[in-house]
């Protein structure tokens, strides 16, 4: 199939129109037009080869939503005409222990992403949501529920589950002291998230500019990190703190703040960090930890647990054609909303 797509084709490169061919359908295989397709940090990240490993031309995008226009022979739960949505995984081995425990992003063979991956079958590099369609495994397929605004609805499939794993695995639920570092993309899911949990949510930031912002969202409050009085007077004083900052950073502070056998998760920063003292993660019996994405199955939970608590990520919609731009306020620092592309806007023709 003939499709247009946004590409890179260099770490110093802006996104350009890219014509490409998507695969011919298997018989366990989903053909969906993207409606709306998510811009993530980790899009800009793998574009600029921050991370190593690109495969260029790059089309990024992992946050998809789109509808049913064509299905293979054996496909059973998918029609023409469905909504579906489309995470950062769109394979995996399907037989290892991980993959039978619904943790596909742990794949013992490695997990297919979305984009910037080898096809499982034919090598292929596989290209993202900045596109007008995509070819898909069933498997990896999901619903949308209907309570769902579709137009609002494509953060979920990443900065959701990044944030709903996490919350989930460590338990939180009503009472839970929960802090929130960082107020971009994955940090304002996080605190949605956590306050639909029933957990007492502070968000944690810079300064205190995003308070009130961090209190439409869910939270109680805010603490600033730059104040050195108000981190120590809150010492001890959650049980669980998500991590979202996506750069290089000192995590060292943020560790006092968790009671004992408490946990810092990082979701965030792929990479190194500032060098960082055992000494309060000793003396408190504290973790770091990390966590990735999460499986399928957790992914559809996560999209019904927005539906019945009407959690919908803070959007700011976009054409494809601005999304350098996006990119570049991306760059900047942390903005409190997704940016979605608007992909109906996107017609073929445009940059033929």
């Amino acid at each position: 199939m003939k499709t247009l797509g946004y590409a890179a084709h260099s770490e110093k490169d802006e996104l350009k129109p890219f014509h490409f061919e998507r695969r011919e359908l298997r018989d366990n295989d989903v053909s969906i037009e993207i409606l709306y397709s998510g811009v993530c940090h980790s899009d800009l990240h793998s574009a600029r080869n921050d991370w190593g490993g690109a495969n260029y031309p790059i089309v990024p995008g992992h946050e998809i939503v789109g509808k049913v226009i064509e299905v293979g022979s054996k496909v059973k739960k998918y029609k023409v005409g469905d909504t579906v949505a489309v995470g950062c995984m769109v394979d995996s081995c399907q037989n290892c222990d991980q993959c039978h425990n619904h943790e596909e992003q742990f794949c013992r063979s490695g997990m297919t992403a979305t984009y910037n991956s080898p096809d499982r079958i034919t090598g292929d590099i596989t290209y993202g949501g900045y596109s007008k369609h995509i070819v898909v495994r069933e498997e990896f397929v999901l619903s949308v529920p209907d309570k769902l605004d579709i137009s609002k609805a494509a953060p979920i499939l990443c900065a959701g589950i990044t944030t709903y794993t996490p919350l989930k695995l460590w338990n939180v639920k009503e009472g839970t002291r929960v802090g929130v570092i960082g107020l971009g993309g994955l940090g304002h899911m996080a605190i949605k998230l956590a306050a639909a949990m029933g957990a007492d949510v502070t968000a944690i930031s810079r300064t205190k500019d995003k308070e009130e912002t961090a209190k439409s969202l869910g939270a109680k409050g805010l603490l600033a990190s730059s104040d050195e009085k108000e981190m120590q007077q809150h010492a001890n004083a959650f049980d669980v703190i998500i991590n979202t900052v996506p750069v290089k950073h000192d995590v060292t502070p943020y560790v006092p703040l968790l009671d004992v056998d408490g946990t810092l998760v990082m979701v965030g920063q792929v990479g190194p960090l500032n060098e960082i003292t055992t000494v309060p993660m000793i003396f408190g019996r504290r973790r770091i930890a990390g966590s990735l994405i999460g499986g399928i199955e957790s992914t559809q939970e996560v999209l019904d647990f927005c539906a019945e608590h009407n959690i919908h990520p803070e959007c700011e919609m976009i054409k494809m054609e601005d999304i350098n731009n996006a990119w570049d306020r991306l760059a900047k620092g942390d903005i409190p909303h997704r940016f979605v592309i608007d992909m109906t806007a996107f017609k073929m023709e445009e940059a033929s």
